[in-house]
């Protein structure tokens, strides 16, 4: 049922940046007074990451029960979840390859707009296995905090995870705990995300009045046209995919009962509150409950066709805007990479994300304003895709493990 509540800080975001652009455009250089209130979102931002990576990969690897089938049933929610994710990356690659986000002007206002000196230093002058290396993982413990080193905190988590797994009841008590330093570090951006509206607004208002309306003008074709991407993609990719999996009666089960749990997603804004509306669709479509009950949760985690794409764009924008060279096999890495580390959580959720990206282009931080405000803009269609996707998917799996007959076995039981 769709509630205006869940979609309120969505509405107050855009009306931020929709008053931000006019601010620019009446104060004009005088706007730039109001950039220490962005300054001080992105901080705010900032200094919660590397924990917020951390607690959250280290605690979900620790939680993760072993599902009802093994290993058939895990197996294929590995090759439908790497399949469907590469085939969202090419489709967003393929759109976004030919457009040019951000004019030359547009560009040369935003970069003079940033602190270009302010990048992430990388080893790039070392040799291959030694930039291998530092990238994930550091020789002191001090440095694992630094937002520097994102994939090398990712990787200790991963490996703590494992360790707090691997020892059992003795390391319930650390599990708990650790989980429960992730709920304040949520809460904590929750507070944060209050004050999303002025610090994003204050921050188009400085851009805008010191370097003109043409800025905006990249964010709107950026919205405008992930907008006609999802839209395409929604009907045309898994409606193959309802059809490989069940031929024309999956497809005709597939659309007969996706609205729901489509509206639940456009609603709520967030994959984890669609959770249960996806498996109950996920059952009335025909999949077995032992293959939906797990996949779904799981695939909210790790399987995001809308933030992938969502990623492609992004890191287009970012390639757009300071002339940066990239093959297509970069794209498709750092946007893989970077959909694992959304979270399932309304707005707020990408920020991890959107520092690895800049991380892994080498841009400055302060580049983080500009992917929030894209994340923000197409946060809506992104989700109904994430959704939609694991619906989908979870369709291809159940035809992997239980055949081609999976409905049929479901109707009779």
């Amino acid at each position: 049922m769709f509630s205006i509540k869940r979609y309120w800080g969505t509405f107050i975001l855009v009306f931020a940046m929709i008053l931000g652009i006019l601010l620019g455009l009446i104060l004009k250089e005088k706007a730039s007074i109001l950039t220490p209130f962005g300054d001080l979102f992105l901080n705010l931002l900032l200094v919660a990451i590397p924990p917020l990576i951390f607690l959250t990969i280290a605690t979900s690897i620790a939680k993760i029960a072993s599902p009802n089938r093994l290993g058939k049933v895990m197996m294929s929610m590995i090759v439908v979840i790497v399949f469907t994710s590469i085939v969202a990356a090419i489709w967003g690659i393929l759109v976004t390859r030919p457009i040019s986000f951000v004019d030359a002007q547009e560009a040369f206002s935003l970069k003079r707009s940033l602190n270009t000196s302010d990048k992430f230093e990388g080893a790039n002058d070392i040799h291959i296995l030694q930039d291998f290396v530092s990238l994930i993982s550091v020789d002191d413990f001090s440095k694992i905090l630094s937002r520097q080193n994102l994939i090398a905190i990712a990787v200790f988590a991963i490996l703590f995870g494992i360790a707090l797994k691997i020892t059992g009841e003795k390391g319930l008590l650390a599990i708990h705990t650790l989980d429960s330093f992730t709920e304040v570090i949520m809460s904590y951006l929750k507070i944060v995300f209050h004050y999303a509206p002025i610090g994003i607004g204050c921050y188009i208002a400085s851009m805008v009045g010191s370097y003109g309306s043409s800025i905006a003008l990249g964010y709107f074709k950026t919205f405008v046209l992930y907008f006609i991407t999802s839209l395409c993609f929604y009907f045309v990719a898994y409606t193959i995919y309802a059809f490989l999996a069940g031929g024309k009666k999956g497809v005709k089960k597939f659309w007969k009962n996706i609205l729901p749990v489509s509206l639940t997603a456009l609603a709520t804004c967030s994959s984890a509150a669609s959770i249960p509306a996806n498996i109950l669709t996920a059952k009335r479509i025909g999949v077995s409950d032992d293959i939906a009950t797990p996949f779904i949760p799981l695939a909210t985690t790790f399987h995001k066709d809308g933030s992938i794409i969502g990623s492609v764009f992004k890191i287009m924008f970012l390639v757009c805007l300071f002339g940066l060279q990239s093959s297509f096999w970069q794209i498709l890495g750092i946007s893989l990479l970077a959909a694992l580390f959304v979270t399932a959580i309304p707005i707020g959720g990408g920020v991890i994300s959107e520092t690895l990206i800049i991380t892994m282009l080498g841009c400055p931080i302060t580049a983080l304003q500009s992917l929030t405000i894209i994340a923000t803009i197409i946060d809506a269609p992104a989700t109904v895709l994430n959704v939609v996707g694991d619906t989908s998917a979870c369709m291809l799996a159940a035809r992997i493990v239980d055949g081609k007959h999976w409905m049929k076995i479901e109707d009779e039981s």
